[in-house]
């Protein structure tokens, strides 16, 4: 499996493009850059089952939030408040940031 560049961080905003939760925007909770994919909050949650264990010795049903391809999201820009494409600009200080390419705003704080 290829592993590309991925433009999207812990606590971005994005909203999902396809799939059961298409149009839903969630937080960003992890990045998994080995296969492409990320947790999203309350994002293609499904339910688990858990057996007992010393920690839990109930066991039962728990949902879970499972990982979601990055080419199903979109960045949600803090400006305009649109899902975007992201670019990266490189600013005087030689610091790389990322830039919303429908209001060329900064996303980076």
């Amino acid at each position: 499996m290829e592993t590309r560049k991925i433009r999207i961080k812990k606590d971005d905003k994005v909203k999902v493009l396809t799939g059961k939760d298409k149009d839903k925007i969630g937080k960003v909770l992890k990045v998994i850059k080995k296969t492409n994919r990320v947790v999203v909050e309350n994002i293609n949650v499904v339910k688990v089952h858990q057996k007992p264990t010393q920690a839990s010795p109930q066991g039962g049903i728990v949902e879970k939030n499972m990982p979601i391809d990055v080419s199903n999201l979109m960045l949600m820009c803090n400006a305009c408040v649109k899902p975007t494409r992201v670019g990266t600009r490189k600013l005087e200080n030689g610091k790389r940031v990322r830039v919303c390419k429908k209001c060329n705003e900064q996303i980076d704080a």
